[in-house]
């Protein structure tokens, strides 16, 4: 039910706080402490209606009054000297609004702003203050609890200013979903290319860039700056020049979604890779149209047919076989196909029906952005509704400014850029951070503002719990209907492991909640893993593999939710608990230290032995230890010995050297890594 505060209450009905305080108490026995306290609609609506009747009565006594004061002229002045006493609280007593006043202020504000906004002089605010224990010059300034108590003693309501520009900004996108047709315009379609490395990403960008853009320019140089127009018959294509599938889900991670169409590489005579597929994950995630260049025709090797029996199985059927998703065979190296390939770019555009409003405020992302020593803080944006000018002051994620210069792809000094238009820009106050959306606002002032509020909130937010899915808050989530889908990503040791994890957890999905596995791969987890699982609100499955130092920081950092196996049926039973709530995590695995095994010797009567360098943390003799190699567990088991030169230790700290031997394992090779870590019991929350 919504509730509304005294003070409010009190400007709509016409009377002072102090007297909707009294009437409370007096009338409808409803104990309030001051005009900043809360009351229910139900009880507003009542106080409303009980002022109503007394007004009508007030009227309906002054008609009398009237009719009386015809007959009997004498007492007309007692009978108006009744009426005006009983009338004390009627709401429309003006001298009431005069005696209380209502000021909006900020978090904080200068001893000197709030004289001047409660209309007394700065001696006086500063002697109330003083008597408050508060010492403070004109120029200093209180907070909002210090000048809510201070305009009390003069009879003013101290308020919170509201900043709705944030609102402002979302209001604003939610009426550019219901725009009128009428001002939408076609838009030129953004084109990201991914695929495995050295299936000709680059080879491919670099022969449209030659053919369409640098012919145009003098001394055939370009532009760099991350993102470039095509034309081709009188129809423009955008092209991201992003480092692939990592860039693309970072930005997604970040809320900028830009990519309209990804064109995927593979290399003709070498079908689809590790790489080929996770970009096909992070595309379908994203809900994004796939066109697949087929790259590499002119090689003797090159079989098309075998690269589209390939796509089938990630469920990518083409055209001539039935399906919705086009191939095209191209040669970066002879330029053949190339403008098939861009005109089934435009097909698949005019499909998906791109359009936009230019004559709007400007909004977009922020492709790419670094700090120039010359210029200062220098992005690039691509302007995804409205028209960006120079003189334009922009709000991008936690930093903000003013538009000073313009530049478009090829260099050239312009004035404005309509949507799907990437530009370069000088003017902001800080380096903002690649999938930053920005937003074009009426100031510069306003900017500020906005940005001083986003940090504020960012801190509070970093402050504050994450609201990433994990499997220990599982079925909380999926009660509040916060989740509706559980998105699983699962690396394994070997391809066998994924296929048989991938449908034992799909079988897990109810009516509640439906699971899906989003990305499986061999190999140890990654931080590509990291970031397609912050992206997704994903939770990660590994199966005899270990997160690198990177990944571990990354999820760190990302709050992602990681889970580690050596029995399939347990990383089962433990999703199949927490979607019923009943996953009870008795013991948490803690990782101390990790070391590198440096150098190996073998010695007859007690086995392997290895010379080791401690990584991180420390080593201990009574913890448990797994060999891995390559990011793939080979082995656990306990230490069997744990040494400095000759003697024996309990512990083994970061940054020495120390030799070890393994319980029952003599297959140690140099450059393994071994993890030590304990099992600690969670000690059960009392209820």
């Amino acid at each position: 039910m919504s509730k509304i505060r005294i003070y409010e209450l009190a400007k709509e009905l016409n009377i002072s706080s102090k007297e909707l305080i009294e009437l409370l108490s007096e009338e409808f026995s409803i104990a309030v402490k001051n005009h900043m306290s809360v009351i229910e609609e139900e009880d507003a609506n009542l106080i409303k209606e009980f002022l109503s009747d007394k007004a009508e009565n007030a009227e309906d006594d002054k008609n009398i009054e009237s009719a009386v004061d015809e007959n009997n002229d004498s007492n007309n002045k007692s009978n108006k000297n009744n009426k005006k006493s009983k009338s004390k609280n009627i709401p429309k007593d003006k001298e009431s609004e005069e005696e209380e006043k209502i000021i909006e202020i900020d978090d904080t504000i200068t001893v000197k702003e709030l004289s001047e906004k409660i209309g007394k002089s700065s001696t006086e605010v500063i002697k109330q203050l003083i008597f408050m224990g508060v010492m403070a010059a004109i120029n200093q300034e209180i907070d909002f609890s210090t000048a809510e108590k201070l305009a009390e003693k003069f009879d003013v309501i101290v308020v919170k200013k509201e900043k709705n520009i944030d609102k402002e900004i979302s209001e604003q996108q939610e009426e550019e979903e219901i725009e009128s047709e009428d001002n939408l315009q076609k838009r030129p379609p953004v084109v990201t290319v991914m695929g495995h490395v050295d299936h000709g990403k680059t080879s491919l960008l670099d022969a449209i860039r030659k053919s369409k853009v640098t012919s145009h320019e003098a001394g055939g140089i370009t532009q760099h700056i991350g993102a470039y127009t095509v034309t081709i018959n009188g129809e423009k294509i955008t092209f991201l020049d992003t480092p692939g599938h990592e860039a693309f889900t970072a930005m997604r991670a970040r809320g900028a979604q830009i990519t309209d169409i990804v064109i995927l590489v593979v290399a003709a005579d070498d079908g689809i890779m590790p790489q080929t597929e996770e970009a096909i994950n992070h595309c379908k995630a994203a809900n994004v149209p796939i066109v697949v260049a087929i790259n590499k025709i002119d090689r003797p090797g090159a079989n098309i047919d075998k690269v589209k029996q390939e796509l089938t199985e990630y469920g990518l059927v083409p055209e001539d076989w039935g399906g919705d998703i086009i191939c095209v065979p191209v040669s970066a190296h002879t330029k053949e196909g190339i403008d098939t390939l861009l005109e089934m770019v435009l097909l698949t555009a005019e499909v998906q029906e791109f359009k936009a409003n230019s004559n709007r405020n400007a909004r977009g992302a922020v492709i790419e952005a670094k700090l120039d020593k010359g210029r200062g803080a220098v992005a690039t944006l691509l302007v995804q509704n409205g028209t960006l000018n120079v003189g334009d002051s922009i709000i991008v994620g936690t930093t903000y400014g003013r538009i000073r210069a313009m530049f478009d792809d090829k260099g050239k000094k312009i004035k404005s850029a309509g949507p799907s238009i990437p530009v370069e820009i000088l003017g902001l106050s800080e380096v903002p951070q690649a999938g930053d959306k920005f937003n074009e606002v009426k100031d510069e002032k306003t900017a500020r503002e906005l940005a001083d509020g986003r940090k504020q909130k960012v801190r509070e937010e970093y402050l504050q719990s994450t609201h990433k899915v994990s499997l220990e808050d599982l079925y909380n989530q999926i009660k509040e209907g916060k989740v509706k889908e559980l998105n699983i990503i699962v690396k394994a040791d070997v391809q066998g492991s994924i296929e048989a994890l991938k449908q034992s957890l799909q079988k897990l999905s109810t009516d509640e909640v439906k699971v899906r596995v989003i990305h499986g791969a061999v190999g140890a987890i990654t931080e590509t893993d990291i970031s397609l699982a912050s992206a997704s609100n994903a939770i990660i499955i590994g199966f005899n593999v270990r997160p690198d130092v990177n990944a571990e920081k990354a999820a760190e950092r990302e709050a992602v939710d990681m889970k580690t196996y050596r029995v399939i049926y347990t990383a089962i039973d433990d999703i199949k608990a927490a979607m019923l709530g009943m996953l009870e995590p008795d013991y948490k695995e803690n990782v101390i230290g990790k070391a590198e095994i440096r150098r190996t010797y073998k010695i007859s009567s007690i086995g392997t032995i290895a010379g080791c360098y401690v990584l991180d943390g420390k080593i201990t003799r009574n913890s448990s230890v797994r060999i891995i190699r390559d990011g793939i567990v080979v082995f656990e088991s306990e230490l069997a010995s744990l040494k400095r030169f000759k003697d024996d230790v309990k512990e083994v700290a970061q940054g020495y050297e120390c030799g070890l031997s393994i319980e029952k394992f003599n297959d140690i090779k140099e450059g393994d890594i071994v993890e030590a870590y304990v099992m600690e019991e969670i000690k059960k929350k009392e209820l």
